[in-house]
């Protein structure tokens, strides 16, 4: 069994599936109505009562999979929580009201799981490209992909509920207000549009509520049969707008539920629409949920976006592969003996082998301080596969693995990463001491027993006298590691 929740700016939704065969079956779906963008206010802090209730949605959700091992559940948050000025303050209420983790996935990386889902519900035809609309409360997400992997991606920040607001506040609505509007709007999309156009599709898709209620409403106004059109779209427009208010708004297929918000929605379909040039698009039942099952799937088997992820970094930024795995021999020889009594995880181990991959990559800009920008861009790039914890993660074991480690250097992580960021970073410092000379992969001897806080380092007495300068990083190291809490003793 597996679980996938999708904390959207408009709805949160869970789907349970079971996993068989090779196949995943939907088994349960759940939704509720949080609106939650509607709570943000321009400071980034969360109106009460709209935290309440999405609080309380996550406590049912967490009942119906309180018997589904964590490692098989995988909650995401999306734009609204992105802008949060203060996310920690609302995931960790929330992560307890669930009952599991619950990461911050960037735009892109959003993006990537929509089209994950969306090409899985409908299995691409070979060699053809697709365009991908999902259009959520927040933010809308494009993307271009073939087969199974995207070719662009780009996150827009307007979305039904964030367009409702910040055109019709008021509620009231106009041809004047409208046209204004979509001109606005059509700029965020104008950004990307002239490179989206050059690559083309064969096809386009829509994901998420906001295109599955309007193709409803074409269909129930009889303009199509459940695509979105061109044609259609100024007919659905008109009648809009013939309502003078959101209140008053009635249209065909529209669910009481989906009227509040439709309006925006509308209009920022009209803008993508209009600066892409689109004609005719078809609507998924897939969305964002639907990906991360299937992602869950891939990173369990050998389909790891991340592990691609991190070659592409390596290659990228000119990494010495030879003494990036000989840091990465090390360090898992030393995690695998002190596992167990620091409970660390499977997970733990692989974002572990990523930094030792990765430690050298600030080498690029410059050797002064080449963990401090290694960290920055491990922290600010879009890095497929990975949520916005999991980078902040990986920066802090590449900024914590050298020199003197500052007491901010895990600030931006959840207190439930802390004890494993500390022992993973001491790990990756000894590591990288032990091949500071360029030396073999294979140490003799080497050995480590970690009890509560001390990690014991065993190194065979001839080794260390013949490496005096290993020997003054070692004895420099409780200085520089003070920030870690941690005590190491060589033997």
């Amino acid at each position: 069994m597996l679980a996938a929740i999708d904390l959207g700016s408009n709805s949160y939704h869970m789907v349970v599936a079971r996993y068989t065969l090779g196949q995943l079956r939907i088994v349960d779906r759940l939704r509720e109505t949080v609106r939650m963008a509607e709570g943000l206010d321009a400071r980034g802090g969360l109106d009460a009562g709209v935290r309440q209730r999405a609080l309380q949605c996550l406590a049912r959700f967490g009942q119906r999979i309180r018997d589904i091992p964590p490692h098989r559940v995988r909650a995401v948050a999306t734009n609204t929580v992105r802008r949060l000025a203060a996310p920690q303050a609302f995931l960790m209420p929330a992560e307890t009201a669930l009952g599991h983790a619950i990461e911050i996935v960037a735009g892109r990386e959003e993006a990537r799981l929509v089209y994950l889902g969306v090409a899985h519900a409908q299995p691409p035809k070979a060699g053809h490209r697709r365009l991908v609309l999902d259009i959520g409360g927040g933010s809308t997400e494009c993307i271009i992909g073939r087969g199974f992997e995207t070719l662009e991606r780009e996150s827009v920040q307007l979305g039904a509920v964030a367009g409702t607001l910040r055109y019709f506040g008021n509620g009231r609505l106009s041809r004047r207000k409208w046209r204004d509007a979509v001109i606005e709007a059509s700029v965020e999309f104008q950004q990307f549009a002239a490179t989206y156009r050059s690559l083309g599709w064969q096809e386009a898709i829509g994901a998420s509520g906001t295109n599955k209620a309007i193709g409803e409403i074409c269909a129930a106004m009889k303009l199509t049969k459940g695509a979105i059109t061109a044609d259609a779209l100024p007919v659905v427009r008109d009648a809009l707008l013939r309502a003078g208010h959101i209140d008053d708004i009635s249209l065909p297929g529209l669910s009481e539920e989906r009227r509040p918000i439709i309006a925006g929605g509308l209009l920022v379909l009209e803008a993508a629409f209009t600066s892409l040039g689109l004609q005719r698009m078809m609507v998924s039942k897939a969305a964002l949920r639907e990906g991360v099952l299937y992602d869950m799937v891939g990173r369990a088997g050998d389909k790891d976006p991340r592990e691609a992820s991190v070659d592409a970094l390596v290659l990228r930024y000119g990494i010495d592969v030879a003494q990036a795995l000989r840091v990465e021999s090390s360090v898992l020889k030393l995690f695998d003996q002190v596992a167990a009594a620091w409970q660390l995880t499977p997970d733990d181990r692989l974002m572990l082998s990523w930094a030792a991959r990765l430690h050298e990559l600030g080498l690029t800009i410059a050797h002064s301080q080449y963990q401090v920008h290694g960290a920055y861009i491990l922290a600010h790039s879009d890095i497929a596969g990975f949520s916005r914890q999991e980078q902040e993660f990986l920066a802090a074991l590449v900024r914590a693995h050298r020199r003197k480690v500052p007491k901010s250097v895990f600030e931006a992580l959840p207190d439930r990463l802390l004890p494993a960021a500390r022992q993973l970073s001491v790990l990756l410092r000894l590591a990288v001491l032990l091949h500071r000379g360029h030396e073999r992969p294979d140490i003799p001897g080497l050995d480590a027993v970690a009890r509560g806080d001390v990690l014991e380092l065993r190194l065979p007495a001839r080794y260390l006298d013949e490496r005096p300068l290993l020997q003054a990083d070692l004895a420099g190291e409780p200085a520089e590691t003070a920030a870690l809490a941690l005590t190491v003793r060589i033997t």
